[in-house]
């Protein structure tokens, strides 16, 4: 399915498209029957787990070829017609507005910042021999294993090599098993890795982050942690499951999704709040979290503002800035998607994502400008004007 039919003329160089079709061979032909064109120079794609991945990559690399395609799997996904589950969502661009290189990162743990500057300087290399505009700027966008735990570490060495250049990205999903995700480069799906897709267009855009979650008087100290599996044994010397509970009034054995995205915990840096998500309870009465955390750090108790009238504020402000926008690509974290479940806003929010022609998936964590962050709504947004 493909809604390229409301865009303007201007925007034809953006078509996006998506299928529900189970079968990957179909999917992959609908997709590819949506966004042909003669001009067509890369795809984007965000799909569900629950698909054949194998299967799934041999059709999409035999549908687009010799058409370089990125991706990764979700934890549900964002559609032109809002949100979906169980599809595949993809976005073409064409080559006279866009010249776009990616490149993935194998080795999760040995990347280092000598690696990190020849993959940026290696994409933009190849950028500049598609000759895209000389006012054309570049932008990146990151995605990762969702499950990888390196998050941190990848995202602070390609910071410092990207070099001011804009970056934003999601953790790929696995529709909330937190069992495997996978990102898609180099013909193929892959786990521990990650992709980097380096972005240069003359079209106005701007990379932005939002959330709708806002400081209670509450705090809770990290006394105990495993570092290393980014789990929290204490807050305030106290069991981290029992003293959680404790906080939001619940019993430890009900404990969920539902409720960690009701009740999120932050980091306080400077005079903004960054969200630790909490993934689940481990047996042991410790906490494992989708972002480091450190002992010592002081979290504070987080509570809802109203969630769509919020990023209805925040795609109004980008559409004044940029002009009707061509396309947003929105990270939007899936804890997100579980509040708006459990409050019944899921059509809502399908409205509102449709018509700021936002497409996209449902994160295991966000990116922005080297953080790894949570809860958040990440992603850019494309002008129509060139």
């Amino acid at each position: 399915m493909s809604d390229a039919s409301p865009f303007s003329p201007a925007a034809v160089s953006i078509r996006t498209a998506f299928s529900d079709n189970t079968d990957p061979r179909r999917a992959a032909a609908e997709l590819a029957s949506a966004l042909a064109g003669p001009e067509l120079g890369f795809v984007l794609f965000f799909c569900s787990a629950d698909y054949p991945l194998s299967a799934l990559g041999e059709a999409l690399e035999r549908a687009f070829a010799p058409v370089p395609l990125a991706g990764c799997t979700t934890a549900g996904e964002i559609t032109p017609a809002g949100y979906g589950r169980g599809c595949i969502v993809a976005v073409g661009f064409d080559r006279g507005d866009f010249a776009i290189a990616c490149a993935r990162i194998a080795d999760l743990e040995a990347f280092a910042l000598p690696q990190a500057q020849r993959l940026v300087d290696g994409l933009l290399a190849d950028c500049r021999r598609q000759a895209p505009p000389e006012d054309a700027r570049p932008f990146a966008l990151t995605l990762l294993d969702g499950l990888s735990s390196s998050e941190e570490q990848v995202l602070a060495t390609l910071e410092a090599a990207l070099g001011g250049i804009p970056s934003f990205g999601g953790s790929a999903g696995d529709d909330n098993r937190l069992s495997h995700t996978h990102v898609y480069a180099e013909g193929g799906f892959h786990d521990a890795s990650a992709v980097v897709v380096m972005v240069t267009s003359r079209r106005p855009f701007e990379v932005f982050t939002t959330h709708h979650l806002r400081p209670r008087r509450e705090k809770l100290v990290v006394t105990a942690v495993d570092r290393e599996r980014r789990r929290v044994l204490e807050l305030n010397a106290a069991p981290a499951a029992e003293e959680y509970a404790r906080l939001v009034g619940r019993p430890v054995e009900a404990l969920n999704a539902e409720v960690f995205a009701r009740h999120p915990l932050a980091v306080r840096i400077g005079e903004a709040h960054y969200v630790r998500s909490i993934q689940r309870v481990d047996a042991d009465g410790g906490l494992r979290f989708y972002c480091a955390v450190e002992k010592g750090i002081v979290l504070t108790a987080m509570q809802s503002a109203p969630m769509l009238e919020q990023l209805a504020g925040v795609l109004d402000g980008l559409e004044r800035r940029l002009g009707a926008p061509a396309l947003i690509l929105g990270c939007d974290c899936f804890l997100r998607r579980l509040e708006l479940e459990a409050l019944g806003r899921v059509d809502a929010a399908s409205r509102l994502l449709a018509d700021a022609r936002v497409v996209g998936f449902n994160t295991y964590g966000e990116q922005h400008q080297g953080m790894h962050i949570n809860q958040t709504f990440t992603g850019v947004a494309i002008g129509s004007r060139g």
